[in-house]
């Protein structure tokens, strides 16, 4: 058997599958010639009525018939994670190692919320009291189990036969790369020798895009949807709401290399770091964001010369934007001019809890495909930010090691060190 480890003497981790879903279409061979086209998949919201609303776009997954948050988020999963395990050459329902599932919080949504209501007996006035009556007066168990936070995981752990119990993780923007993180630790440690990964977000509604509105952070683009997503260009505005899975087969280079699968990449490196600045804004000096990224290339052993590439987390909020060049700026130093910086953002939207995991699938795609995909909709540059932001067209090079930064509300900071197959 092939023995492979890395700079800290740790189990090399490999993926071997990719699945991925967004606003694009289904799959990586579409999405990937929509999103190397520059073209977008943001639209006016057609799934439900935006009267009234400030924000009435959004890079919504309009084909995946669905009831429901969570069952939207569990069918994208699933479409994303068939084509991962698929592409590892996995037998179907029969996984060798855990689930590590990210997603967002659960709720009950308002016509959940108005059959509990309607079961209280009472047309108005209704209190809280009266919504425990309701809750109390009919069989709701069917919802009660559709709207746990984990009967996502127990489903999809069921469609692929994974091993042991699925872990289920919520950290915001940066859920996704989180999600990554804690399976590439779980193989280091030799607990097992492959994780399915999979981040799907199927939360874009009314009520999220009222509250996202009432912080101000959506572009109000609505004449021009393809358009409205703008990552570090001086007109931008905030960012696009959006929908989307994506998934990834990890192992050990042994456990890779002993049943013969094709390597599509290794996750050389993983940081994080917590910023406890401010529910929604970014520490001002940059502090969590620079230590995030210098955690990563720490973790995988390598310097800021020896990256070629950055998927940015690049939402196209003007603070976000920013705060991110802020802190490329402090890592990679002069560096820093010689180096591809690009959005998906700007076609795909912002798929929240997604967002990691989708950009880590089109990052390993950047390294094997040898194309950069491009940064849309940047027609004026901030003064403030100066990146080679691959603008409105993709481009061709050779990429072996590239970085992808992902963070979130609450202070959620993860970056991922992504390389190609070692020599």
């Amino acid at each position: 058997m092939t023995q492979m480890k890395d700079r800290h003497g740790r189990p090399v981790v490999v993926v071997t599958g990719m699945g991925v879903v967004t606003s694009l279409g289904q799959g990586k061979q579409e999405n990937w010639a929509k999103l190397t086209a520059g073209q977008s998949g943001i639209h006016t919201i057609t799934r439900f009525p935006i009267e009234g609303l400030r924000t009435t776009i959004a890079g919504t997954v309009d084909f995946v018939p669905f009831e429901n948050a969570p069952d939207l988020t569990t069918k994208m999963a699933a479409l994303a994670g068939d084509e991962a395990v698929a592409e590892a050459g996995i037998a179907p329902g029969g996984f060798p190692g855990p689930l590590f599932l990210g997603m967002p919080p659960v709720e009950l949504e308002w016509p959940q919320r108005q059959a509990i209501a309607a079961a209280s007996g009472k047309a108005a006035d209704i209190t809280y009291t009266d919504i425990l009556k309701g809750a109390a007066a009919k069989d709701f168990s069917a919802m009660q189990t559709r709207f746990l936070f984990g009967s996502v995981s127990d489903q999809l752990a069921d469609r692929f036969g994974t091993k042991g119990a699925p872990i289920s993780i919520s950290t915001a923007c940066a859920t996704g790369a989180t999600a990554i993180q804690l399976a590439v630790e779980a193989i280091r440690r030799g607990e097992t020798e492959a994780a399915l990964v999979v981040s799907a977000d199927g939360s874009a509604n009314q009520e999220s895009l009222v509250r996202f509105s009432l912080l101000s952070a959506l572009s109000t683009r609505n004449d021009d949807p393809t358009g409205a997503a703008r990552p570090f260009s001086k007109d931008r505005d905030g960012f696009v709401m959006a929908e989307g899975a994506g998934a990834l087969v990890l192992e050990s280079y042994e456990h890779a290399k002993a049943r013969g699968a094709k390597i599509l990449g290794v996750v050389e490196g993983c940081g994080e770091m917590a910023d406890s600045f401010h529910r929604t804004r970014s520490s001002p000096d940059g502090a969590p964001i620079i230590g995030c990224i210098k955690n990563a290339l720490e973790d995988a052993g390598v310097t800021p010369a020896d990256v070629q590439y950055v998927n940015a987390h690049g939402t196209s909020t003007p603070e976000n934007d920013k705060m991110e060049y802020v802190g490329l700026a402090a890592v990679f130093g002069d560096h820093l001019a010689g180096i591809a910086v690009s959005s998906n953002k700007s076609m795909i939207g912002h798929t929240l809890s997604a967002a990691g995991a989708i950009e880590a699938v089109f990052t390993l795609m950047t390294i094997n495909s040898g194309i950069i995909p491009p940064t849309i909709n940047h027609a004026e540059a901030d003064p403030a930010i100066k990146l080679d932001l691959v603008p409105n067209t993709a481009r061709q090079a050779k990429v072996t090691r590239a970085i992808s930064n992902s963070f979130g509300f609450g202070g959620q900071n993860v970056c991922l060190v992504l390389a190609a197959e070692p020599a």
